[in-house]
């Protein structure tokens, strides 16, 4: 339940005094919600509601009644506030009253003089007028308050036209500092008026004296004659005298006064003539101020003089006011096509637009100049779409072959592909960035990047004013905000009602094309075959890459944003939405394309089967790092950087490096997988998710070959240098240097490491990336490349053991052979030869090697060294047909020292095989040979205690292979 308002408060008004019908503001607050709300307003006392005019809830303007106080206070009443109070007051002041005689600022009606003995208006003859000075002295006004003289003569008045009339009250008032010589005179002056009277009223009758005495006589003459001689007998003569007298009395009239009258009648004629020029002057000068103001621009005046004319002659039948007023309708004819062509004429800000519509109107325009201003509006904004589209297409073909204009952001500063490079590409440890010089590489936006930029900016800068056009079409505001034509308002709206459909259809058909050169110029495939020449049209050597989608991207929404803020309804603005969402699908498929499609290049570039990498480097180092995506120039450099110093932990820098790629390109896609209000997801779609699931896999097994290929390539071929690859250096092509300290053995560990390093933390932690991002099908992402990943990881290790272990099990039966030795006559042993001591040398070389690697890896390389010797060893024991006594006790020696030396390595595999190799010696038959045994064991393990260590228990706990 809402609160109620506070009753209305009324803090200032201006002026504060006056008389009335003054008009003032008042000002203060809670003054009501609206011109219905405002349901009461006095003034001291005095109703003045019907001439309030509400403008704001702090602000009212109306005219002072003829209020009976002389100062009160002001109180406004609402519907929603109830009555309210006043902090201030008004004083009512009485008019001055104006002599017909005394000089004003005003013109006063001398035809419709106010008589205050009566109390209305009077029309009275020249002749009556009465002097505004009657004592004929020099008038001094005195200061006595007002108040104090009406205290003074309570009823009475100053006015000498008026009953109550004071002659002490006018005289304090007028002669107060008069002296008394001056009155004498004013008394005399005033006997002469009265005497003037008079003798005018006496000469009038002395002038027609004599026609009185002739009147007199004859009027004698004929009552002694009818008392004589009877009625009957002079009845003749009586009648014939009459008109003798008569007769003579015209004569003599028409004598005297023809050459007066004649005069008279002259300057009557004259005088009206005058009269008519001098009150009808308006109407006679209306077309010359027509064409003066219209030349000026002051079409308001121009509107006021003609509703006046029309008003007093439209339907007059006088032929002289027909022909004038026919001018002033000529010429507000002509007026009205000048007004139209300007409301018409383009570009138009909305005030004159309004403006126009408003003069228009005014002048009773035929037709609906509002309706026609916003269909020439749409044509426009259509207009300037097209020409923007085939501005910007002629301007790429006319210079297809130089760069095009730099892309005017507007202060947003977005990293450029090369200047992030130069951060990013440096991958040797201890290098230092030299970001310092991306300005050196000063790279042009494409053609339809900056069309779309200049279109959207277009369309936004325009159809705000042209909405708020319609909306002002259909409220009625366009003929008056205040309410004042509220017939021209109700026409308003029942054609805004009438045109609506026909409004939404143009906005669609502004949305649509919008929309349509948008897609012609990023996404022609989307276009149906009859669209493609209208909205299409551009030289599409290469799709734009992820980064300028990303850009027009976030300008379409700011465009969509800024349209949705105009308040037009959503379904107008659907296609817009389904817009972006095939731009941020496309920009994701894009970026994900460019990087699977590099899979050849990479692999071309680590091996070197087309051209060297310095060369390619000078051919098409910027044409690729312009088209493929930001972290995928990285992971190109990644590969050919990959610098082989190892950590602690057996790593390189290239899984981190990897992760860090994947995390770029995630970054860089952020704004685009994020769902902005009104906006669905890009994975809503089947096919999407399939297709960003393939590419992703694509990048990881990208990612796998690289690093297999770097771990197999041929000593001959691998280019072990600290590569450090920086865009913005000076020595771009000068810095590689060969450094080939690292066999292909250490290659292959050290791919393992990284293998392993990968299966367990990177490949998870990149998941994790994708999940958090939104990405779908993620479990199966990581399913295949960890799959492909074990692969990978087994053909390394199968190779690094196949290069360890064949020497070591190759040298095993030269060396037992060695000397030609037989199994069947030979001497008391005397201890372990020396090919056995030689393959376990060669088992810690393994050892060392790995272990300086990784030793992590040093159990699961270690079990299957020792399997593949146990292995080899049971073979060759299961190989002799014949062992002697000795013969069986040299063997029995020798496998015994060597399984007892790995046994912290062996395994099922290793222990079966040893198992297998004393199964085929024959068994020790007397303690003696058994204490032998024991003995040179112990023997050779003392003696070889220091090279044995790495074999000791406190090494790294084994990993099944």
């Amino acid at each position: 339940m809402s609160r109620a308002r506070q009753p209305p408060l009324v803090t200032g008004i201006s002026p504060n005094e006056g008389i009335s019908w003054t008009k003032v503001t008042i000002r203060g607050e809670n003054l009501g919600t609206g011109p219905a709300d405002l349901i009461g307003l006095t003034i001291c006392g005095h109703n003045c509601l019907l001439t309030a005019e509400w403008m704001s809830a702090s602000k009212i303007v109306c005219r002072v009644g003829q209020a009976k106080n002389d100062k009160g206070d002001i109180i406004v009443t609402t519907k929603s506030g109830g009555k309210g109070t006043s902090t201030v007051s008004f004083k009512l002041l009485k008019p001055e009253k104006i002599g017909i005689l005394d000089q004003s600022a005003v013109w006063v009606d001398e035809m419709n003089y106010y008589d205050m003995r009566t109390d209305r208006n009077k029309g009275i003859p020249p002749l009556s007028l009465r002097p505004a000075n009657p004592l004929g002295i020099e008038i001094d006004k005195s200061r006595f308050p007002q108040k104090d003289l009406e205290a003074l003569f309570p009823g009475m008045s100053a006015d000498f036209t008026s009953e109550n009339f004071s002659a002490a009250w006018y005289l304090i008032e007028n002669h107060s500092t008069t002296s008394f010589d001056q009155l004498k005179m004013a008394v005399v002056n005033l006997k002469k008026q009265a005497n003037k009277k008079n003798e005018g009223s006496l000469a009038y009758v002395k002038g027609g004296l004599s026609t009185f005495f002739e009147a007199q006589d004859a009027l004698s003459a004929i009552h002694q004659k009818l008392e004589a001689d009877g009625t009957e007998k002079v009845e003749g003569s009586m009648t014939q005298k009459l008109e003798n007298v008569l007769n003579r009395a015209s004569n003599t009239a028409d004598t005297l006064f023809q050459e007066v009258l004649g005069r008279k009648d002259k300057a009557d004629s004259t005088r009206n003539a005058l009269n008519v020029l001098q009150r009808f002057k308006f109407l006679f000068n209306l077309p010359l101020n027509i064409e003066r103001n219209i030349q000026k621009g002051d079409y308001d005046v121009v509107i006021n003089d003609y509703e006046k004319a029309k008003s007093l002659f439209g339907k007059t039948e006088v032929q002289v006011f027909k022909k004038y007023y026919a001018e002033v309708e000529t010429r507000i004819e002509a007026l009205r096509e000048l007004l139209l062509d300007k409301l018409l004429e383009t570009p138009s800000t909305l005030h004159d637009q309004k403006r126009y519509i408003r003069y228009l109107s005014d002048l009773h325009a035929p037709g609906d100049p509002a309706w026609q201003c916003i269909g020439a509006q749409h044509q426009w904004i259509l207009q300037l779409m097209h020409n923007c589209k085939e501005s910007y297409v002629k301007e790429q073909k006319g210079n297809s072959l130089l760069h095009s204009p730099m892309l005017d952001l507007d202060g947003d500063v977005r990293p450029s592909p090369i200047g992030h490079l130069s951060q990013t590409a440096s991958l040797k440890r201890g290098s230092s960035f030299q970001s310092g010089r991306d300005d050196d590489w000063r790279y042009k936006a494409p053609q339809q990047v900056v069309f779309v930029d200049k279109l959207t900016k277009l369309v936004v800068s325009q159809l705000p004013n042209f909405w708020k056009l319609w909306i002002s079409y259909v409220n009625g505001s366009l003929f008056s905000e205040t309410a004042e034509k509220s017939g021209q308002m109700e026409r308003s709206k029942k054609n805004a009602r009438q045109r609506q459909n026909d409004f939404k259809k143009m906005i669609q058909e502004v949305m649509h094309s919008l929309v349509k050169l948008i897609r012609g110029a990023l996404l022609p495939f989307s276009l149906r075959e009859g669209e493609s020449r209208q909205y299409g049209g551009w030289e599409l050597k290469s799709e734009l890459s992820g980064q300028w989608l990303t850009h027009v991207i976030q300008t379409v929404r700011l465009s969509s944003e800024s349209l949705t803020a105009l308040e037009i309804p959503n379904d107008m603005l659907q296609i817009i939405q389904d817009l972006i969402l095939d731009l941020r699908v496309r920009c994701i498929i894009v970026t994900l394309q460019h990087t699977a499609e590099g899979n050849k290049r990479i692999i071309n570039w680590v091996l070197g089967e087309t051209v060297t990498f310095r060369e390619l480097v000078k051919e098409h180092l910027m044409d690729i790092f312009m088209e493929l995506p930001i972290w995928f120039a990285d992971m190109i450099t990644c590969s050919e950087k990959e610098d082989w110093v190892v950590d602690n932990e057996g790593l390189t820098s290239l899984p981190s490096q990897f992760e860090q790629c994947i995390v770029y390109s995630l970054q860089s896609l952020k704004t685009v997988l994020d769902c902005k209000p009104g906006e669905a997801s890009v994975f809503q779609q089947q096919k999407t998710q399939e297709d960003v699931c393939q590419l992703s896999i694509g990048i990881m097994q990208v990612f796998i070959d690289c690093l297999e290929q770097l771990s197999t390539k041929p000593d001959g071929d691998i280019d072990t240098a600290h590569l450090s690859v920086d865009v913005s250096s000076p020595d771009l092509f000068g810095s590689i240097h060969e450094d080939s300290s690292l066999s292909s053995e250490q290659r292959l560990l050290i791919a393992l490491s990284n293998c392993r390093y990968l299966e367990r933390h990177t490949f998870l932690n990149i998941a994790e990336h994708f999940e958090k991002h939104g990405f779908q099908g993620v479990e199966k992402i990581t399913q295949v490349s960890m799959e492909s990943l074990k692969e990978l990881d087994q053909r390394l290790f199968e190779m690094y053991i196949e290069a360890k272990a064949d020497p070591i099990v190759g040298s095993l039966e030269p060396g037992i052979y060695a000397g030609y030795f037989d199994w069947k006559d030979c001497l008391v042993p005397a201890g372990v030869r020396n090919y056995l001591k030689e393959a376990l040398v060669n088992i810690i070389a393994v050892h060392a090697e790995v272990f300086t690697i990784s030793k992590d890896l040093v159990p699961r390389v270690m079990s299957r060294i020792v399997e593949a010797v146990s292995e080899e060893l049971s073979r060759l024991m299961q190989c002799v047909s014949f062992f002697s006594k000795n013969g069986a006790l040299q063997a029995r020696l020798e496998i015994c020292a060597l399984r007892d030396t790995v046994a912290i390595y062996l395994t099922p595999e290793s222990n079966s095989s040893f198992k297998q190799a004393l199964e085929a010696l024959p068994q020790l038959s007397s303690g003696t040979d058994k204490k032998l045994l024991e003995e040179l064991l112990n023997k050779f393990k003392s003696s070889m205690h220091l090279q044995l260590t790495c074999f000791q228990a406190s090494s790294s706990a084994m990993m099944k292979t």
